[in-house]
């Protein structure tokens, strides 16, 4: 039982890391993602291979599938995002080297 509320831990950070990234809130999400890191690292450290009644099983595979939902939604809104952050880092190191290279105007 345990296991299903670390699991359970795991679905309701992925939850406000989506409503971050829906929010544009970049410094919560990326305190979230930590978060989220750290939870996933006890589940890899604590379960062992064990016999979940079917119940429990049933209650994972849709835990799971909740964490796998929003952890897409979350890559569909922050890609975009992080597409144009690199878009403009190139557009400024592109500056600046012109600015070295030709000095400023």
């Amino acid at each position: 039982m345990e296991m299903i509320s670390i699991y359970e831990n795991v679905a309701t950070i992925t939850d406000q890391m989506l409503s971050a990234a829906r929010n544009g809130d970049w410094d919560l999400l990326s305190k979230l993602e930590s978060d989220c890191t750290s939870q996933v690292q006890i589940l890899r450290i604590r379960e062992v291979e064990q016999e979940l009644s079917p119940d429990l099983r049933s209650r994972k595979i849709q835990i799971i599938r909740k964490i796998l939902a929003d952890d897409k939604e979350i890559r569909n809104l922050t890609e975009p995002w992080m597409a144009q952050l690199a878009n403009v880092m190139r557009s400024s190191e592109s500056h600046r080297k012109l600015t070295r290279t030709y000095g400023s105007s």
